[in-house]
């Protein structure tokens, strides 16, 4: 099986013993405490499922600074995304070195993880600039991952954590959220360790050009298997809630591909937005979890227009050190079915001479319009399964 990102194995940060994790539970009682960012949570939670593999815990601001200019920390780890823990106001914890993370996304606050700080910076307006446009490529406050990095303080609070939950997420999606070091389990209990395993990156419901690209991909990288990978944290406003976007790509599934060749599994991270930057963190767990493959498509972790419709996939080539990464990409063009040749293929592939309006395309926008009106979507768009789970969401608004 692929090795996991700069280690030999992996190194979840979840305290898997339950007698340990009860005494750390009952010793952060007694610790200073705040309540963290959702974005601080989500990586806790990453790094607790061995995703974030090798990072131990929140980076220094000077790492920080240096993945966001050069996609490596000041030791040389080739990592393309901040992993932080910023706040507002460190009066709670002033002067402690040792404290403990409550969650933002559980009523209460519950207790997240305990962590050691090892150093506490407050970054500079053009420090926050630096790394807001080095990462998202826009300082537009209407970027939503901009917005997020750029509202919850400039106070960073780095080092080790030692992880006491996974959230919400192991509770509310107990049939979907998968650690890494489960994802690596179940390719092994599936067989497909000794072969290729391609990994699909959603935050939608699957349309039939979705479902034929991982075909597509199993079929031309000659796969054992597919992940089908979700994001089950925040997203924006308008986008399709995680429960139902599991139904129906657990519908899709269920239906339309060959048994034992697809997994439906999620993993527990707020979106970023970050288009390119965002594509590479996603190769990173995506290789941290025993996926040798990722597909990149257009857009891929993009929004609005941002970002060129194939820069997630330019940057591998143009800004990714070679051997960097392990996995490889699989680039994908649009899909989308030609009435033309009766079947969904990728819009460069089409012989001379096809026409445009061949193809059956929807915007969203007209998607939600039809849905909301309990009108059906044209099976060359959408299974018609899948149709009738999206139309009673969105009729139920």
């Amino acid at each position: 099986m692929i090795q996991p990102h700069g280690s030999d194995k992996l190194n979840p940060l979840y305290v898997a013993d339950a007698a340990k994790r009860a005494a750390l539970t009952k010793e952060a009682q007694k610790l200073p405490s705040i309540v963290i960012s959702s974005a601080a949570a989500g990586n806790a939670v990453m790094l607790a499922s061995g995703y974030f593999n090798p990072l131990t815990g929140f980076m220094t601001l000077a790492d920080a600074l240096s993945v966001a200019k050069t996609m490596t920390t000041t030791s040389g780890l080739f990592w393309p995304t901040p992993v932080v823990n910023v706040v507002k106001d460190i009066t709670p914890i002033k002067g402690a070195k040792r404290i403990a993370l409550r969650d933002p996304n559980v009523e209460g606050n519950p207790i997240l993880a305990i962590q050691d700080v090892t150093s506490i910076d407050v970054a500079t307006e053009d420090q926050m600039k630096l790394m807001t446009e080095k990462v998202f490529r826009t300082l537009d406050m209407n970027h939503p991952g901009v917005s997020a990095f750029n509202t919850v303080g400039t106070t960073f609070i780095a080092g080790p954590i030692q992880v006491l939950s996974y959230s919400y997420f192991a509770t509310e999606f107990p049939e979907t959220f998968r650690t890494a070091v489960e994802m690596r389990d179940l390719i092994k209990k599936n067989g497909w360790d000794n072969g290729n395993v391609v990994a699909f990156q959603t935050r939608n419901p699957m349309h039939r050009a979705h479902e034929e690209l991982v075909k597509m991909a199993m079929e031309r990288l000659h796969c054992k298997g597919a992940i089908i990978h979700m994001l089950l944290g925040k997203l924006k406003k308008g986008d399709i809630p995680a429960d139902v976007r599991d139904a129906c790509i657990r519908k899709m599934a269920e239906l339309y591909f060959k048994p034992n060749t697809v997994e439906i599994t999620g993993y527990g991270f707020d979106m970023l937005y970050a288009g390119p930057r965002e594509a590479v963190l996603h190769a990173v767990f995506r290789q941290n979890m025993g996926a040798t493959h990722l597909i990149v498509g257009r857009d891929h972790a993009g929004v609005g227009d941002y970002y060129g419709p194939f820069d997630a996939q330019t940057i591998f080539h143009n800004e990714v050190p070679k051997n960097a990464l392990k996995i490889q990409i699989f680039e994908a063009d649009n899909t989308a079915f030609s009435k033309e040749l009766g079947k969904v293929i990728m819009m460069r592939e089409a012989p001379e001479g096809h026409k445009k309006e061949s193809f059956v395309a929807l915007s969203g926008t007209k998607v939600r319009e039809m849905l909301s009106k309990g009108e059906a979507l044209p099976p060359e768009f959408a299974r018609p399964e899948v149709a009738k789970i999206l139309m009673g969401y969105y009729q139920s608004l």
